[in-house]
């Protein structure tokens, strides 16, 4: 594999943003370890960027399990010598109204979306301290600015994410970057988690106005690309139609 550009670890690469971001950094020279329960797909997309004269590679990940990501974080080092940034990606989204009472999706929500992230943030933290440098890009949603109907629990996860953020970066002490990305409704499968039929039909027509994933990844790329000195703290990015 050619020794060029980062070298990226990507959660929930198997589809959408993280299937889009991994396009789009091997593209850019960068090299990527991408992680997802589905290793299926994972070996698919490895195979195309692969073929399109990129460097990557994959392994299984449940961000749910905190030694699952550390292992994970330890092969991206093992395959390509370190790690420069982590993207944490892996995220759900079983809408549903509080009084329907679906406890179940609550705490797969935090374990994905919370845990996940703090999981990815301690597995790599350490690494990146050591080496002198490195970049964490947390992937929460507008949702993390703004609540509505059927969202609670899923809003409350991304404030969690844009806090931790926050936090990490101002006890970096300006050897990790921090950035957070927010997209607005964006072209994935998040929707097909979907349960409470309700919810489910609503998204519908919120999704009518979608960006593609392609539109996230182009934001990523900027703030890895950025140099060393520089910190794109938060991207928002909404469909220029959409009203949230």
């Amino acid at each position: 594999m050619t020794q060029t550009g980062k070298v990226v670890a990507i959660t929930g690469a198997s589809s959408g943003i993280g299937e889009a971001t991994a396009r789009r950094l091997a593209a850019d020279g960068h090299r990527v370890l991408l992680g997802a329960r589905r290793t299926d797909r994972l070996e698919r997309l490895t195979e195309q960027i692969t073929a399109e004269g990129g460097a990557a590679a994959f392994r299984t990940l449940d961000v749910t399990d905190a030694q699952d990501v550390c292992a994970f974080v330890d092969a991206a080092r093992t395959e390509f010598g370190r790690i420069d940034v982590l993207v944490n990606n892996a995220g759900v989204m079983p809408l549903s109204p509080l009084a329907t009472l679906k406890t179940d999706e609550w705490d797969r929500m935090i374990d994905v979306n919370v845990r996940g992230v703090l999981h990815g943030i301690a597995a790599a933290l350490p690494a990146m301290r050591a080496q002198g440098a490195g970049h964490i890009v947390n992937i929460a949603s507008v949702g993390a600015y703004e609540v509505s109907p059927t969202a609670a629990v899923y809003c409350a996860t991304k404030f969690a994410v844009r806090a931790i953020s926050e936090g990490l970066r101002q006890e970096s002490g300006g050897d990790v970057r921090v950035t957070l990305v927010s997209p607005g409704v964006t072209e994935s499968e998040l929707a097909d988690g979907i349960s409470d039929p309700a919810a489910r039909e609503a998204m519908k027509a919120y999704r009518a106005v979608a960006l593609p994933a392609s539109a996230i990844a182009d934001a990523i790329a900027h703030v890895v690309s950025q140099p060393p000195e520089v910190d794109v703290n938060e991207v928002i990015i909404r469909p220029v139609a959409s009203a949230q």
